[in-house]
């Protein structure tokens, strides 16, 4: 009996023994995997992170080279015209245009008129800067081709605080004059411009200097009395101009000026002439004063300015004293002054050029704007008792920031004829 109880323990020790052996292989098989999956997920995860960290490397070179071609790249503006600028800004042009087109209808008097239409203005413009210089260059088709029709044409430098101009340019005379015809307030400018006491002499050829600040300007030019179609001579001119705005904000502006012009005829030179159109482009014309060319004598002018801008109101004027040098006898004095004026009627404020001392086009909004017109034109020459007058009402409507219809009604007066020819003109402007 004692045996078979030893046997028997002897049986259960030995099958707990094997149990234990048996359980701790388990065990151990089951660390082992264990430890393989998470190397194998060590190595997954290092295998990812490598494709990460060259992804990255891809994205980062991706994003330089992207940025290289941003700001490596020229800039291209397609807003109005057509500029396009070098990555460091130190290359720029730029083209534009302008078509304005006009239709003349005349209420006859007594002097021969033509109803028509024409285009008035058909340009192209380039412009830009190189090397800190600036350039432009500009052809009117409207009126004529080669040199006919040349415009502005120059180089020019900013230095000593303000910029030369050397080339084909208007000369620093006349606030209307230097007024763009994109921003003309009637379709023809006044008497005291190119348009009659400066006949034909709009565009001349030599060196101007302009300085300007917020509200002030000043400039002279000395050029040579030779257009850009007109023959080679000898005579000399010089002209300067000085503005002052006292009053200048984003509502209100109050313009002050003075300027002064001198022509001296010389051997070759043009006669030079003060012609005025009293009753619209087209229309009838009065020639006033003329010096000779071949008399080699001189014209002076003296001309003050004013205009301002409050709100939707705008006035203008310009006064000028002129003489008009003769071979024989006494100097031609004429006058020619003008006063203009509008009234936006839904909304709008022509604002203030300061860099050149002149006047702009209101800002048009999405619905468009409406200006009503006016001005009163005079011109005399006091030694032959020649006079002229003129009054214009009109018309605009920007229906855009490039487009705009002009209605002028022009009531002409020609003292020397007696003739009271009237105009009807319609332009259709477009500038880009």
């Amino acid at each position: 009996m004692r045996y078979s109880l030893l046997a028997a323990a002897l049986a259960v020790a030995m099958g707990s023994t094997s149990f234990s052996a048996a359980a701790a292989d388990n065990r151990d098989q089951t660390i082992a995997e264990l430890k393989a999956q998470l190397e194998a997920l060590t190595a997954k995860v290092a295998e990812l992170e490598e494709r990460s960290d060259a992804q990255s490397d891809v994205n980062i070179d991706t994003a330089a080279q992207l940025d290289k071609i941003t700001t490596g790249s020229p800039k291209i503006d397609t807003k109005g015209g057509v500029k396009v600028t070098s990555a460091d800004g130190k290359f720029e042009a730029s083209i534009g245009g302008r078509i304005h087109f006009d239709t003349y209808a005349f209420d006859r008097d007594i002097a021969s008129t033509t109803g028509t239409t024409e285009f008035r203005r058909a340009r192209l413009t380039l412009g830009g800067k190189a090397y800190g210089w600036e350039y432009k260059l500009e052809q009117d088709f409207g009126a004529g081709t080669n040199l006919d029709g040349l415009r502005d044409a120059y180089i020019a430098k900013s230095a000593l605080g303000g910029k030369f101009t050397i080339g084909h340019f208007k000369p620093y005379r006349a606030m209307e004059e230097l007024t763009s015809s994109n921003e003309l307030l009637m379709m023809e400018r006044p008497f005291a411009s190119a348009t009659g006491l400066f006949s034909g002499r709009q565009f001349q050829q030599g060196v101007g200097y302009l300085r300007a600040g917020e509200n002030y300007t000043a400039g002279a030019a000395v050029f040579n009395l030779r257009g850009a179609s007109s023959s080679r001579n000898e005579g000399m001119g010089a002209s300067g101009r000085v503005t002052f705005a006292p009053i200048n904000n984003d509502n209100n502006t109050l313009h002050l000026g003075a300027w002064y012009s001198y022509e001296n005829a010389n051997q070759g030179s043009d006669n030079l002439s003060a012609s005025f159109n009293y009753a619209g482009r087209r229309g009838p014309s009065q020639n006033i004063a003329t010096t000779t060319g071949a008399s080699r004598n001189e014209v002076t002018v003296y001309a003050v300015e004013a205009a301002g801008s409050f709100g939707p109101a705008f006035f203008q004027a310009e006064y000028a004293d002129a003489s008009f040098g003769q071979p024989l006898g006494a100097d031609q004095d004429v006058t020619s002054y003008y006063v203009q004026g509008s009234f936006m009627l839904n909304g709008g404020h022509k604002p203030y050029k300061g860099a050149t001392g002149v006047f702009g086009s209101p800002k048009v909004a999405d619905k468009g704007l409406w200006e009503l017109t006016g001005r009163y034109d005079y011109a005399e020459n006091e030694t032959l008792n020649r006079e002229v007058t003129s009054w214009i009402f009109g018309v605009n409507y920007y229906v855009n920031p490039n487009l705009r219809f002009m209605l002028n009604y022009t009531q002409g007066d020609n003292e020397v004829t007696g003739d009271e020819t009237a105009q009807y003109a319609l332009r259709t402007q477009f500038s880009w």
